[in-house]
C-alpha cells in the first residue's frame, strides 16, 4: 500500500512540476518586415501593374487601329517578372508586424486617401479581410501570369481588369475616406 500511495505521490509531484513550467516560446517566424505596406505598393506593385497593363493595348486614333502586346522573349519575359512580382508582394502585404507606413508619415493627399494610421488600425481590426483582400491581387496577378505564360495576349489584356478590381476593392476599403464614397455628383 505505501509503495502505490508513494508512487501516487510522486506523479502529483511531477504534473504539478509539468504544469508549472513556462510554456515553450513560439518559435521565431524568421519575418524581418522592414518596408511597409505603402514601400512596396510604390516600389513592387504599383510599377509591375503599370507593365502589365501597359504590356496589350489597342489604340484607336484617326490614322487607324494599333494593337501593341510583347511581341520577343525578352519583352514577354519582362511582364513576366512583373506578374510574379506582384504575385510575391502581395505575399509580402501578409507578413504579421509589417506597417503600412512609417511612423509619422502622412497621407499624400487627406481630401482622397485616408491617414497611414487610419490605415493600419482599420486593417489591424479585420486582418480577415485585409488577408482576403490581398488574396484578390495575388489572385489576379496569377491570372494575368497564366496568359502571359500562355502568350495570350486577349487574356492578358483582360487580366488587367482583374488587377484593376482587385486594387479598386482593396482602396475601397482601407484608403478612401468613407465621406468620399458617399459624394455624388449632385452633392458636394
Amino acid at each position: 500500500m505505501r509503495v502505490y500511495l508513494a508512487g501516487g505521490c510522486a506523479c502529483l509531484l511531477i504534473g504539478v512540476i509539468a504544469c508549472s513550467a513556462p510554456a515553450p516560446a513560439a518559435p521565431d517566424p524568421g519575418f524581418r518586415p522592414t518596408s511597409t505596406v505603402k514601400d512596396i505598393m510604390d516600389s513592387i506593385v504599383d510599377p509591375s501593374a503599370d507593365v502589365v497593363w501597359d504590356s496589350v493595348e489597342v489604340v484607336v486614333t484617326a490614322k487607324g487601329t494599333e494593337e501593341r502586346a510583347p511581341k520577343t522573349d525578352d519583352e514577354w519575359r519582362e511582364v513576366r517578372r512583373r506578374a510574379i512580382s506582384m504575385i510575391e508582394a502581395s505575399n509580402m502585404l501578409l507578413v504579421p508586424g509589417r506597417h503600412i507606413a512609417r511612423p509619422g508619415e502622412k497621407a499624400e493627399n487627406p481630401k482622397i486617401e485616408l491617414g497611414p494610421e487610419v490605415i493600419e488600425a482599420m486593417v489591424n481590426a479585420d486582418r480577415a479581410q485585409w488577408t482576403t483582400l490581398v488574396h484578390g491581387l495575388h489572385d489576379a496577378a496569377s491570372a494575368a501570369l497564366k496568359a502571359i505564360d500562355d502568350r495570350d495576349k486577349t487574356a492578358l489584356l483582360y487580366s488587367g481588369d482583374g488587377l484593376d478590381r482587385a486594387c479598386e476593392n482593396c482602396h475601397l476599403k482601407y484608403w478612401y475616406p468613407p465621406d468620399l464614397l458617399t459624394k455624388t455628383p449632385d452633392k458636394p
